[in-house]
């Protein structure tokens, strides 16, 4: 019916003045054309069959480019419809075949001739037009003077006025020539729709806003608009006013559209489907889908939209894995929403499935075993082609692919292809499908599997013991690991700061691990036992544990060491009872004199408090480690064996230097600066 005028300016701008379109007198359509052309509207529709392709016998006329064009046909001053103009532009394509028939044609155009005559080129256009529900085609006769036909080249175009179409409509139009040159032109086109109905975003929610006066009754419906089945209303109510309606973002779905009009008799009814287009919207669709199954061999997909997938069959194994495409031998099907369809099968099998995709990914999948045929099988399916001379194969439809029943693959179909084959031929499989091409055949594995427990125990069992024995050596390996390698120090207590310096070394060194002993942490020992027991006690333990003995060298120790060498027959003078530096080396030097002391021993001597060329000759036969420059490898050495990787060594190595750093500042303070008092040990109690 015609469309109110007040509806057409709100559709088209607030104040019609401003927007000013062309309106169309009389009922009736019309064409022209552009100057030079002739062109001619055929009464009546035409059929839209556009028809297969065809070659051009030589220069033809054929459409190049749509545009459209809003203009109002008017029944009366305010009784108006919105119409489509659609104008085509037009151009030559193709060549002469005949090089005699371009000259005949260029002759009988020439105007110098006697008789000239009107030769030209003619077309035939068809226009078709598509605003759902209605569709129409008409035919339009164009005729192009030989004087302006130049292949590739434009020669004008034709205009057509007009196809009527409803506010918010989508149009769909095309244009291609009878008989047919080339691919149609298609141009998709939405026509405004009223402007006091406004669709915005709320956050993750959506708000229709309508925007009309207090006083206009208007009816709303929301409604899912289903190309496969008839329109399905979700929520109608009738309004009065501006009105702001929220809809939750999970509402929507691509088919929502929205209907407004107002509530007098036979008024115009506006739809818009927003959200054809909105991401939300089809993960929304896909969620709300639902794959139910049938029994027995019925499924129907429930969706309140239509959905551009295909379904298809798979056999799902039994350990899991993928499912197996069934496509081929099974084709794949267009998937019909609310609908009930059928399997393809004979008989149904718990391991059969119904996959869902788009040309993007698998959207959803139900196997058959979820609804009443019981569990999974551990069956394998068997493909067999048949040929034309009634000559067939089999092959087992396995992860790999499909696998000959008879061939050297190391698949468990191929080591079992001739039972496989016997036990079809015996009936012993469950035929699935079966047609012309092929067959489907689900042949039970149990009574294989069965014999080939007795293997599977014995390689259990096997296994089980070289992880018994395995565990048996890692600990083994982690009990060596966990008891840390005793280290026993050896000082001259040359002054409390450096007696603070060896207390911070002996407690880094703990934290490696190691078990550190030095006589700073046993006085109470040494006062009870004498220096020289405490000391014979110590080494002995130490190097019967698998043990180092660590020389550090200062200048009171290399002192010591050089009287004890130069006058090693006259009895050594007096020292302190508790100096167990100077009563052990009754010990130490008869080890390196009679080449004992290498893997019992280590030097280290502290780079800012001796040059690396004091310590005595005789000790070089061990390493001898400056610290805290040599720290990684003096402790490499410490822990012999049970040293950590380098990465790890070098870590440590870092955590004593800083913990060494402030004893080693102590020793270069001058004399009464503070903080040079006595260090104390971690056992500092024990010292009396």
């Amino acid at each position: 019916m015609p469309v109110p005028w007040f509806l057409l300016s709100l559709a088209l701008g607030r104040n019609p003045v401003v927007l000013s379109l062309e309106r169309v007198v009389g009922p009736q359509d019309t064409a022209r054309c552009s100057p030079g052309l002739s062109c001619h509207l055929w009464d009546g529709d035409v059929l839209c069959l556009p028809g297969s392709l065809v070659s051009a016998p030589g220069p033809v006329l054929v459409p190049t480019r749509l545009q459209t064009e809003l203009v109002l046909r008017c029944h009366e001053e305010t009784d108006c419809d919105l119409c489509v103009r659609v104008a085509i532009h037009l151009a030559v394509q193709g060549y002469w075949e005949d090089p005699e028939d371009e000259e005949k044609f260029r002759r009988a155009a020439d105007p110098e001739l006697e008789e000239p005559r009107n030769a030209s080129l003619q077309a035939h256009i068809v226009l078709s037009f598509q605003a759902y529900p209605t569709a129409h085609c008409v035919l339009l006769e164009v005729q192009v003077p030989a004087a302006l036909v130049q292949p590739g080249q434009s020669v004008g175009s034709v205009v057509f006025d007009c196809f009527e179409a409803a506010l918010g409509a989508e149009v769909q139009i095309w244009s291609y020539t009878q008989p047919r040159y080339q691919k149609e032109l298609n141009l998709t086109q939405q026509l405004p729709a009223l402007p006091w109905l406004n669709v915005s975003a709320d956050g993750e929610d959506v708000r229709l806003v309508l925007d009309v006066s207090e006083e206009q009754r208007f009816g709303l419906s929301l409604y899912w608009n289903q190309v496969q089945g008839p329109i399905k209303p979700w929520w109608h109510s009738n309004l009065t006013g501006p009105q702001t309606i929220t809809l939750n973002h999970t509402d929507l779905v691509p088919c929502l559209c929205i209907q407004v009009w107002p509530l007098e008799p036979d008024s115009v009814r506006t739809s818009i489907c927003p959200f054809r287009e909105d991401p939300r919207a089809h993960r929304n669709l896909w969620r709300a889908a639902r794959l139910q199954l049938l029994p027995p061999l019925g499924w129907r997909l429930d969706a309140p939209c239509s959905l551009p997938a295909e379904a298809t069959l798979c056999w799902q194994p039994l350990d899991g894995g993928p499912c197996l495409s069934l496509v081929p031998p099974l084709p794949r099907e267009n998937v019909t929403v609310n609908k009930v369809l059928e399997f393809p099968l004979l008989k149904g099998h718990p391991n059969v499935c119904v996959q869902v995709s788009t040309w993007e990914k698998l959207q959803l999948q139900e196997c058959l075993w979820a609804d009443s045929l019981g569990p999974r099988k551990d069956d394998m399916l068997l493909v067999e082609t048949r040929g034309p001379q009634d000559n067939g194969s089999l092959c087992a439809l396995e992860p790999s692919g499909c696998t000959p029943l008879l061939s050297r693959a190391s698949t468990r179909a191929a080591r079992l292809g001739e039972q496989l084959l016997q036990d079809v031929q015996s009936g012993q499989c469950l035929q699935l499908w079966d047609n012309d091409l092929g067959a489907l055949w689900a042949c039970p594995m149990d009574k294989y599997i069965h014999q080939r427990w007795a293997l599977v125990w014995l390689a259990c069992l096997l296994l089980a013991a070289v992880l018994f024995l395995l565990l048996l050596l890692k600990m083994s390996r982690v009990k060596a690991a966990a008891r840390s390698r005793a280290a026993l120090l050896l000082y001259s207590a040359d002054d409390a700061s450096f007696e603070r310096l060896v207390g911070a070394l002996a407690s880094a060194l703990c934290q490696l691990p190691l078990r550190v002993a030095v006589d700073l942490w046993s006085r109470r020992d040494l006062s009870a036992q004498g220096a020289l027991a405490w000391f014979h006690a110590q080494r002995r333990q130490t190097l019967q544990e698998g043990g180092v003995v660590v020389l550090l060298f200062s200048p009171g120790a290399v002192a010591l060491c050089r009287e004890w060498l130069q006058d090693a027959t006259s009895a050594p003078r007096a020292h302190d009872p508790h100096d167990a530096f100077a009563a052990s080396l009754s010990c130490v030097l008869p080890d390196f004199l009679q080449g004992r002391a290498p893997g019992r021993y280590i030097g280290a001597y502290f780079d800012k408090l001796l040059p690396a060329d004091a310590v005595p000759a005789l000790f070089r036969s061990v390493p001898v480690f400056s610290l805290p420059s040599q720290l990684p490898d003096f402790l490499g050495t410490l822990q012999g064996s049970a040293a950590p990787r380098p990465r790890r060594l070098a870590e440590r190595a870092e955590q004593v230097s800083r913990a060494l750093q402030p004893a080693l500042d102590s020793c270069f303070r001058p004399p009464g600066a503070p903080g040079t008092g006595r260090g104390m040990g971690p056992e500092a109690g024990d010292r009396t």
